[in-house]
């Protein structure tokens, strides 16, 4: 994977560029989530992904998605070839609670297995600053943004207040992978109706960030717990 790395800075200027010149654009995110998604029958058995506690927690109906799910992997790789930005956990990196077997090593197993090399990559938790730069939700003054999550009613009624001031223009819940085409269709129906969309979906947010640049032609943001900071204070 040599793809040119940016810090945070380098993230703001490309959505800064892409808002301002109203072009597709997605950022992106690979955790321990999406490796082991895209682990099943590729580096790993379908047996031994599902003995992963995440896969277990999955399971339990805690990470809006069940597996095994083959095409969840498929589609989840077809949306890491395409983003602009992929978010990579750096070597050693311990920002996020992962087993070290989830990591960066399987990352990089699994985009040589998909042909994966983004022209761009960025901290994995590249969400998480944002949610902390007035400099990002300086960006998104007056733009009509789309939430896309499970907490709609909380995460809306702190986005539109001090210090964010959103014009969230609309909104939809998304709980599990089995809402994604409508969702998709929904999105590429309505594209007129918003500039920029924020989705807190897990894994499935890497699908529907990149496919709703490339559906509506907007600006995507595959912005995870997110949410979480901006509803708790914290990422966990």
């Amino acid at each position: 994977m040599n793809s040119n790395y940016l810090e945070i800075d380098g993230v703001l200027d490309q959505l800064e560029a892409a808002l301002r010149e109203q072009r597709p654009f997605s950022l992106v995110r690979v955790g321990d989530g999406e490796n082991i998604v895209m682990s099943q029958e590729t580096v790993w058995t379908t047996e031994q992904v599902l003995l992963e506690r995440w896969a277990i927690k999955a399971n339990l109906g805690q990470k809006g998605l069940r597996l095994p799910n083959l095409q969840l992997r498929d589609e989840v790789a077809a949306s890491l070839q395409r983003a602009d930005i992929v978010g990579v956990l750096p070597y050693g990196d311990s920002s996020i609670k992962a087993p070290d077997h989830l990591k960066r090593p399987l990352t990089d197993m699994l985009f040589a297995h998909f042909g994966i090399s983004p022209p761009l990559t960025c901290h994995a938790c590249v969400n998480r600053e944002l949610a902390q730069m007035p400099r990002f939700w300086g960006m998104l003054a007056g733009k009509r943004v789309l939430l896309v999550t499970r907490e709609l009613e909380a995460l809306h009624n702190m986005l539109v207040q001090e210090p964010y001031h959103l014009n969230i223009a609309a909104t939809l819940p998304f709980d599990s992978w089995d809402q994604m085409n409508e969702t998709l269709q929904w999105i590429q129906t309505n594209r007129d109706a918003f500039d920029v969309a924020l989705f807190c979906c897990g894994v499935n947010a890497v699908v529907l960030a990149e496919r709703t640049a490339a559906l509506a032609g907007k600006v995507a943001i595959d912005f995870g717990k997110a949410n979480n900071i901006i509803l708790k204070g914290r990422a966990n």
